[in-house]
């Protein structure tokens, strides 16, 4: 029943707040836009607390630079975006193209200065992300960003994609890999939700300064590594990497080669 109750109360929650944020978006900034969304925020994190039984631990504050920087996170769960952006007062972050089809969400994401990109990637995504992320930086903000691109199942990784590579490059700006195992108790995007204490962990800010293999090499592991040890914890079981396997546009690529070959 904590399922049933937790998904009325999302629906109703994002409602309510999303038109609150569209009335928002008309005025002069987003302070009021922002405002709203933090509230949105962290009234979904009380419902799945009250709800669904999951309560979140978060870790590593202690870790975060001060001024602007990167928070680069494992995507496990739809929840993730909630939990990451309710301990913030003013987070931009990196979105697919394909939310700012949904009816209001385009003109709030826009008021919010969130950095939406082409989710096929490309020069043309890459650029969109310079110029949106130079803005947020010029602002001080902090930048949410998922590497991998997708949502991930517990257990496996997708490629991790170089765009958070060419923001820490180009602006300067330290990244602090995140961790975190909220994917067992709301599972990517999944109807049912299972109770239990998720766990996101800031992990040590990487500086400026390094080369793309080194900083890349060392994102993945910070992250993979935490993730799989806070799995473990979380399930008493032994500490396993996780798998790597192809992204879903991969996948789509992949098979549409197959087909054009066995045409």
């Amino acid at each position: 029943m904590g399922t049933f109750f937790f998904n009325v109360a999302y629906w109703l929650l994002s409602i309510v707040y999303a038109v609150m944020a569209a009335f928002a978006a008309l005025s002069p900034g987003r302070e009021a836009t922002g405002w709203i969304i933090r509230r949105y925020t962290r009234r979904m994190v009380q419902a799945m607390r009250t709800f669904a039984g999951i309560r979140l631990d978060v870790r590593g504050r202690e870790r975060l630079p001060r001024g602007a920087f990167i928070i680069a996170a494992k995507h496990q769960s739809w929840g993730d975006g909630f939990c990451v952006y309710s301990q913030f007062d003013d987070l931009a972050f990196v979105t697919g193209d394909h939310l700012v089809k949904f009816p209001l969400l385009g003109t709030v994401l826009s008021k919010l200065g969130a950095i939406v990109v082409d989710n096929c990637g490309g020069i043309e995504a890459r650029k969109a992300l310079a110029e949106s992320a130079a803005k947020a930086r010029e602002d001080g903000r902090r930048i949410l960003i998922y590497p991998e691109g997708h949502l991930a199942r517990v257990g496996e990784k997708f490629r991790y994609r170089t765009g958070v590579f060419h923001m820490y490059r180009d602006f300067g700006m330290p990244v602090v890999p995140q961790a975190t195992n909220l994917g067992l108790f709301w599972p990517q995007e999944k109807y049912e939700k299972h109770p239990g204490t998720a766990i996101i962990e800031f992990l040590d800010p990487i500086p400026p300064g390094l080369d793309r293999a080194e900083f890349m090499e060392r994102l993945e592991s910070a992250i993979e590594d935490k993730t799989a040890h806070l799995v473990a914890e979380a399930t008493g079981g032994a500490v396993t990497p996780a798998i790597r396997v192809p992204a879903p546009d991969e996948a789509r690529k992949a098979e549409a080669a197959a087909k054009k070959a066995a045409a």
